[in-house]
This record gives C-alpha cells, structure tokens and sequence, in this order.
C-alpha cells in the first residue's frame, strides 16, 4: 500500500517520514559541528559543501511530502484523543514544515550571497538569487542557526508526544507510522 487510507498511512508517507526525520537529525549535528571547523581543516569545503546538497535534497522531499499530504486522505486520530492534543499535533506539523521550509530557505540566502550558485553535489548547479537586502548572510545565518534548534526542540517534543501515545495511552498513532499494511 504506497497510498494513505482513512486509517494507515501508506508506504510513501512513512518512508519520506522517517527518511526525513534521519536527514534533519543529520544535518543539524554536520551544522552544529561545522561552525567549529578551522579553514585548515579538511573537511572545512566539503562538509559545507555536502550540507548544503543534502539540505537541498532535504528541500524537494519536503515539497514532495507536503503535495503528498495534500493528496492523501490523513488518518483517522485515535478516539481516545483529546481536542487539545489534536491541535497541538497539527500545530506542531504546520511548526515542523514551516520552520524546515524557514532553515532551507535561510540556507539558500545564505549560500547565495556573493553571487555564487550552490552545487548539487557535481550534479548541476542552482542559480544564485542576487543578493535581496543588505547583510544578507548574516541575517539569514541568524534565522537558519536559531530555526534549527527550535525545529530539533520542536522534534523532540514530537517524538515524546509519539511514545506517550505508545507507552501510556496505548494507542496505535506511533505504529501507523512505523508499519504498514498491505491493502
């Protein structure tokens, strides 16, 4: 079953899920730690440079998920929800897209600055945006570093919200995205 049903997500929605969640996870540890490289390391051009076409990767699988969800039913919530934790949930998932969207966003303004594309690993190059306001990267730095931690405290607070359904509600929200099942 790749498709979403009234009740399960489909193989689709979980894989880009998961694949998405290990990507962000990754990306913001490589950020964290390459802000710390000296310009004699030698990984002080190539994880910049593999950070940014992951994160670009990360880009279109995350435009790819949103038109997912946008044409794929959402399962049904768990009748033991309270109204509160369905808005909470759909405020952390509009918080989560957003701020991904806000980082990458961030990241390309940053990269762009001075005129330059950003490589796409030695794939193709995407065009540079001139640069659209004065002090651009360090702006758009700012935004990209503070977005981040709170996209990873926002992750975390969703990852404990899905094993309290798990271990103290019993409910089945995080197994719907765990497995699925052939329909």
């Amino acid at each position: 079953m790749f498709r979403n049903t009234k009740f399960n997500y489909g193989l689709i929605a979980i894989a880009s899920h998961w694949l998405s969640a290990v990507v962000v996870i990754g990306l913001f540890a490589v950020g964290v730690w390459m802000v710390e490289l000296t310009y004699y390391s030698p990984w002080y051009k190539t994880a910049p440079h593999w950070h940014k076409s992951i994160g670009l990767l990360l880009l279109a699988l995350t435009l790819f998920r949103l038109v997912w969800r946008l044409v794929n039913p959402k399962p049904a919530s768990e009748p033991n929800h309270q109204p509160w934790e369905k808005l909470a949930a759909h405020v952390a998932h509009i918080a989560i897209y957003f701020l991904l969207l806000l980082i990458m966003a961030a990241g390309i303004l940053i990269s762009t600055e001075e005129g330059r594309g950003i490589m796409l690993f030695d794939w193709f190059e995407l065009p540079s945006f001139r640069p659209l306001f004065e002090n651009q990267a360090d702006i758009a730095g700012d935004i990209h570093q503070y977005a981040a931690y709170s996209l990873i405290a926002l992750v975390v607070i969703h990852a404990v919200g899905a094993l309290k359904h798990h271990f103290i509600d019993k409910d089945s929200t995080l197994l719907k995205m765990i497995k699925f099942k052939r329909g």
